[in-house]
């Protein structure tokens, strides 16, 4: 495989269509040739201090683009997140202060930085917030040098502005004013970065084909798209979805176990789509996890690689060691000292102090599964503790340093919450 198509598979992996693709194409063959990496601007919609996981497969295609040598731009909508983009929205959004703003950008920073280096000394990544520009611009020379370009015919014909119209809320003129906005950003990064391609979901692709039409109309350059599917399931569900609620990369919002639990009951149907979109993999490594899918479905290896890949790409490794001993000491079967002793502990307590007795609620707390004294006390007497597998009951019985296994005790709050304290 030449480099070209490398780069190529890598870029548009996943991808719906490409703008001008034979064009695109040639500036990759050239920006090869002479070592001019190509700028990629993607957007982000700071709606909320973290992302979730329908932001993963932008975030992903913008990391193979920095892979592949090129500088990818990460957009954070601080001027049109003041406004809100009508696409697959059904009412107006909530409209955010600049003070939340700022407090989400900088979330959203944070999680980017797991994808993107931005201290890169070859290809760095670029963050940049719009409302820097948007935010300074008179309405009446914006109408004057963009406005002009657009038709209005052309702009009642967008899908999502015609399902806006037809509802019976309508759409404001705020809503409606968003797709020149966010052409204006990829004219403005035209200008500031020669950013030539702009990669967003397939609901974008009206807005996407703007800003390319505004930079050949504004300043004669060319431009490019590389639109994304909005991900679904083969079950009609919505992705990213669960009965709990969103899934979020901050793990204050969607905790790790849950997180990888979400990748790992992934469907048969979708699991090799979702490693192709999701995961570092290669093709072949993802045909071999197919085919080991097809012989031994029951396995579910293909979800457990993809379960794995997403959380440690999301979390980082810690977190799936974390998830990985969580499963083993919740369904491993019995406790043994050898099967503890690969679990991290989460606190220790000293040898002495079982002179004087350690009490099954104070082990409680030290596991960090109740809040207070009297919460571990009430958890114990509701029948909801076990202690190396074996309930307890009365919150005042003492734990001796022999039902120990090993120098670890094995304490549980019902199915879900499992923790190991070490005997120091």
């Amino acid at each position: 495989m030449s480099e070209l198509s490398r780069q190529l598979d890598l870029i548009v992996r996943g991808a719906v269509e490409v703008i001008q693709r034979a064009e695109l194409e040639t500036k990759l063959a050239r920006s090869l040739k002479e070592n001019r990496p190509l700028r990629v601007k993607a957007g982000f919609d700071p709606t909320a201090p973290s992302l979730h996981v329908g932001s993963l497969l932008v975030m992903i295609a913008l990391a193979h683009v920095q892979r592949c040598g090129h500088r990818p731009i990460a957009v954070v909508g601080g001027g049109t997140g003041l406004i809100g983009d009508p696409s697959g929205k059904t009412v107006e959004r909530q409209l955010l202060s600049a003070e939340q703003l700022d407090v989400n950008i900088a979330g959203i920073r944070a999680q980017l930085e797991r994808f993107l280096d931005f201290d890169s000394t070859t290809a760095p990544a670029r963050l940049v917030n719009n409302g820097d520009w948007l935010t300074k611009l008179g309405a009446i020379a914006f109408m004057r040098d963009v406005g002009k370009h657009f038709s209005v015919n052309a702009m009642l014909a967008k899908e999502s502005v015609k399902r806006r119209i037809e509802a019976e809320e309508g759409i404001t003129f705020t809503e409606f004013s968003y797709s020149l906005l966010q052409a204006y950003d990829f004219l403005e990064l035209f200008d500031r970065y020669h950013c030539t391609l702009q990669m967003g979901g397939s609901d974008q692709w009206g807005n996407i084909v703007a800003g390319c039409d505004l930079i050949r109309k504004v300043e004669g350059g060319k431009a490019h798209g590389l639109v994304l599917p909005l991900v679904t399931t083969s079950a009609g569900t919505k992705f990213g979805k669960t009965e709990a609620g969103t899934v979020w990369l901050d793990a204050s919002r969607t905790s790790e176990r849950d997180f990888y639990q979400f990748w790992f009951n992934t469907d048969d149907r979708d699991v090799i789509k979702y490693l192709k979109f999701f995961t570092w993999l290669s093709q072949e490594e993802i045909a071999a996890l197919e085919s080991v899918m097809l012989s031994d479905p029951a396995a579910r290896s293909p979800q457990r690689r993809l379960a794995e890949e997403v959380t440690r790409a999301v979390h980082g490794d810690r977190a799936v060691l974390a998830v990985q001993q969580d499963a083993m000491l919740r369904f491993g079967g019995a406790s043994t000292a050898e099967s503890l002793q690969q679990v991290a502990p989460v606190a220790s307590i000293a040898r002495e102090r079982f002179a004087s007795g350690v009490s099954a609620t104070e082990l409680v707390m030290l596991a960090g599964l109740a809040k207070s004294k009297s919460d571990a006390f009430r958890l114990i007497e509701q029948g909801g503790v076990a202690i190396n597998d074996v309930a307890v009951s009365d919150p005042r019985a003492k734990v001796s340093i022999e039902q120990a296994l090993g120098n670890r005790f094995k304490v549980s709050k019902g199915k879900r919450s499992v923790a190991v304290v070490e005997i120091a």
